[in-house]
């Protein structure tokens, strides 16, 4: 887990540092504009999206253990690339090509996790991946307040010594996942830094063991994704619930999270310092994302959480939008903490996703969808701010307020949906007799979540 962590950590300390470059004066220095910025970040969420469903395919045809190393190595090097942007042309297709390498990184991790962790212990580490996520925007924040100082150092700019050492850190990561990751719990003794293997042989038995004994669905787990299993996904309402959830619920984190160096920037702090300020907001939304994700584990619950976690959002938002322009920076910053704090539930959603879908393959179609989703919202997310409205960007903030309220009512109907679905199913089943279930048993053509005697978790 340590090492996933390291890798989401390096994908989202590259991820972010777009907004930290385009703060340093990116866009001046090589000639563009917000318009062509928004432009790229709709381009970016296309290929990203592309790039995410065939992520979890990918990963069951070659292995997680293989694909994962192998797309940081090619991020890595598009990320040195930024390095060498001199105009919009090129700036377009760095954008392209970070977004094909980076896309089905997250969706090949989600289908290795499953392979190691029960469904009441996924939401819990799934939260850790985001949360790690979140602490990487905030050393990529206290980096990029460093590295920008570089400006004219060797004639570079300081956003391109920022891409350099990024680039070169996330190449010598790539090596190092190659050697540590293992194929499965069995199979941990292969690469030279896994010092002879993580787990004996009788541990690693125990590993699967626990694993399939929560779900067996995981005996086929390395099964190949079919073409049956992609339509089984597409026309499944419940799955389509969790990506419209997904779609409207992130919505808010392109504009903010590109524009919130220059939006705290706009209250009166220096460059430096607006940077550097990223850093406590995204600590702090670590801390709370995880936090909710335990107590959903715990109390295995998940609709009211993410119903929760969308309300504090939604209040972070309405500061920012209805507080005086020429209140004091102190406490215009803290609307941005209060954003920027709110439980990020993604993670919920997915493990809420992952345990209610089934059989495997059509799970790991659905993991693919929901990392595509969860990107490209950002062709229109894109669009929210515009130059016109910065700084403050009021009426872009009017219309996340609108994102976050619909996102409120899509936890509670999803929440409802499985809850009546249940009671719906208990009620047809336990009106069975014996020889009517084993009949069911023996010649339904139902499967997995479609079955009537699987329980949905709400």
């Amino acid at each position: 887990m340590p090492w996933i962590l390291f890798s989401t950590f390096i994908l989202n300390m590259d991820r972010t540092n777009l907004s930290n470059a385009i703060s340093g004066g990116m866009a001046r220095n090589i000639g563009i504009t917000l318009t062509i910025i928004n432009n790229s970040i709709s381009m970016y969420a296309v290929l990203f999206s592309i790039a995410a469903f065939c992520g979890s395919i990918l990963a069951k045809r070659f292995g997680p253990h293989r694909v994962i190393p192998a797309m940081v190595f090619s991020w890595g090097l598009v990320t040195l690339g930024h390095a060498f942007i001199q105009d919009a042309s090129q700036y377009y297709l760095i954008r392209a090509l970070i977004a094909l390498t980076e896309g089905g990184v997250i969706p090949a991790t989600l289908v290795y996790l499953g392979s190691y962790y029960k469904r009441n212990e996924l939401a819990t580490r799934l939260s850790w991946f985001w949360g790690v996520q979140t602490l990487a925007s905030a050393v990529s924040g206290l980096m990029a307040s460093g590295l920008l100082q570089l400006e004219g150092v060797n004639g570079l700019n300081g956003w391109r010594w920022l891409f350099i050492v990024d680039g070169i850190i996330t190449v010598l990561a790539a090596f190092a996942f190659w050697q540590v990751l293992p194929r499965s719990p069995y199979h941990t003794k292969e690469g030279f830094l896994n010092f002879g293997g993580w787990l004996t042989e009788r541990q690693g038995k125990i590993a699967v063991t626990r694993v399939v004994r929560d779900d067996l669905l995981k005996l086929q787990y390395e099964a190949r994704v079919t073409l049956k299993d992609v339509w089984a996904t597409l026309v499944d309402y419940r799955v389509w619930g969790h990506l419209i959830i997904t779609l409207i619920g992130l919505t808010y984190a392109t504009p903010f999270g590109t524009y919130m160096p220059s939006i705290i920037n706009s209250f009166g702090f220096n460059v430096y310092v607006s940077n550097a300020l990223t850093a406590p907001n995204a600590i702090f939304g670590f801390i709370t994302m995880t936090t909710l994700a335990w107590h959903s584990d715990k109390y295995n619950e998940r609709g009211f959480h993410g119903v929760f976690a969308n309300t504090w959002l939604l209040a972070g938002i309405m500061l920012l939008e209805f507080l005086p322009d020429d209140s004091s920076k102190g406490v215009l910053f803290l609307a941005t903490f209060v954003i920027a704090g709110a439980p990020s539930v993604h993670p919920l959603n997915i493990a809420w996703m992952s345990e209610n879908t089934a059989p495997i393959g059509k799970r790991t179609v659905a993991t693919g969808l929901i990392i595509g989703f969860a990107n490209i919202y950002g062709v229109y997310a894109s669009q929210i701010y515009q130059a016109s409205d910065a700084p403050r960007f009021h009426t872009g903030n009017f219309i996340l307020i609108g994102f976050v309220s619909a996102t409120i009512l899509l936890w509670l109907n999803q929440k409802f949906l499985y809850v009546r679905t249940n009671k719906q199913r208990a009620s047809v089943w336990n009106a069975k007799s014996d020889d009517d279930k084993a009949e069911y048993n023996a010649n339904t053509t139902h499967q997995g979540s479609d079955r009537l005697d699987f329980v949905f978790k709400t």
